[in-house]
């Protein structure tokens, strides 16, 4: 396997977590950690592609009622509160304060573990997330473009990137969820039936739907209607941020793409290491979309 020296970084590991320099700062990460929780806040924590953007959505309308019309992009609806510059906003803001992040259970508020706020963190299968992450670091600017797919490979299964290794980040969150106001669920479980999902979603959040409003929610959250929709594909995001000729924020959005990039070797040592870190941790995943074809047939 390739050293660490054979890439070039352009974050900073701060308190064990990688931290992309010029988005963010450090110091306000460090304040994120004694933020004052108020009981309606809602935070979605992510692992990255792991379906920030789809929750972002669907936060965004169940608050809304499946009322698309605004047209304030959704990362300034539901911003991410560890950006650089973020901490004035989020302590003035008005309730309800609805929040993404990528950070680990250690730099978020500590509030949350007195129950205050609630987090809904959102899983994908780590094979899935992989690829997803390889092609998004080709066209996002704050990161390094790989050198191909198997340094890129390497480099994750070491958690040489931002947001360090998925085993310990999905791992920390769900080992204190007892601890929290906690919904844990995954990508693949809202694609085999997004209804539900929101439906789960709106309950644990207090937020009580009709059936139309909840219809709207789903018809306006779907990967296809969403890649249309100029407040969610994230398609106005400046170019120096998303160089957009190299490709698409909403890229495919499906379960089991992994098949098309994994060697037999690759996918062989994934599965060894994925079974040595989470044999202790009841998650599973589903890793083809075929078999969610067999469930709901």
């Amino acid at each position: 396997m390739a050293s660490s020296s054979d890439f070039k970084y352009n974050f900073v590991s701060h308190k064990g977590f990688n931290l992309i320099s010029g988005t963010h700062d450090p110091a306000e990460v460090d304040a994120i950690c004694n933020y004052e929780v108020r009981d309606s806040d809602v935070f979605v924590v992510t692992y990255p592609k792991s379906g920030t953007i789809w929750m972002q959505q669907i936060l965004r309308l169940i608050e809304a009622k499946g009322d698309l019309t605004s047209e304030e992009l959704n990362s300034d609806q539901v911003p991410w509160i560890e950006l650089q510059g973020k901490g004035k906003e989020f302590v003035e803001a008005p309730s309800p304060r609805l929040r993404v992040t990528h950070l680990p259970y250690h730099l978020m508020p500590h509030a949350l573990s007195q129950k205050k706020g609630k987090v809904i963190y959102v899983a994908r299968n780590p094979k899935d997330v992989l690829v997803s992450y390889f092609h998004f670091h080709k066209f996002a600017t704050m990161l390094e473009t790989p050198k191909d797919f198997n340094h890129f490979f390497e480099k994750f299964i070491r958690g040489d990137v931002y947001g360090n290794s998925w085993f310990e980040h999905t791992k920390s969150w769900y080992a204190h969820q007892d601890n929290m106001q906690f919904l844990f669920i995954t990508y693949e479980e809202m694609i085999q039936d997004l209804r539900s999902s929101v439906k789960r979603i709106s309950s644990f959040l207090g937020k009580n739907l009709t059936d139309a409003q909840l219809t709207e929610v789903v018809k306006h959250s779907t990967f296809k209607n969403m890649r249309v929709i100029p407040q969610a594909n994230y398609e106005m995001v400046p170019d120096d941020l998303l160089n957009h000729h190299n490709g698409k924020f909403m890229r495919k959005g499906t379960i089991g793409d992994w098949k098309n990039h994994f060697t037999v070797n690759q996918n062989e040592i994934f599965d060894q290491i994925f079974q040595k870190e989470m044999k202790e941790f009841p998650v599973s995943f589903v890793w083809d979309i075929k078999d969610i074809e067999q469930i709901t047939v």
